[in-house]
């Protein structure tokens, strides 16, 4: 994937660089080809993460369990698969928006 975001029929898959031990949960600005997303959470046997679900759960509208992670449950570099998302935040939104020609997907 070139891009930190893409769509795949109905789900989302995001490219992520996160942040453990932060100290907010945000979604913060897309570096290179990943999202930043920091949590609050420290790093132990995949914690991290599983708030990170959670987080993003909330934010996307949909359930934790409408989440996959794809690889890389305890590392930084992550890929998510979030089905049918409900709602977008404005980095994301923007981003598809510049490609929805080619991507062909309604704004949510």
């Amino acid at each position: 994937m070139k891009s930190f975001c893409a769509w795949d029929d109905e789900t989302l898959v995001l490219n992520i660089l996160s942040t453990p031990s932060a100290k907010l949960n945000a979604i913060g600005k897309p570096k290179g080809n990943q999202l930043k997303v920091s949590v609050t959470t420290a790093p132990v046997a995949g914690r991290a993460t599983d708030h990170m679900v959670k987080f993003l759960a909330e934010v996307f509208g949909v359930s934790a369990k409408d989440i996959e992670v794809v690889f890389a449950r305890m590392n930084i570099n992550k890929q998510l698969r979030i089905k049918s998302p409900k709602m977008l935040p404005a980095v994301i939104s923007k981003h598809l928006s510049q490609d929805m020609k080619m991507f062909n997907k309604p704004n949510l």
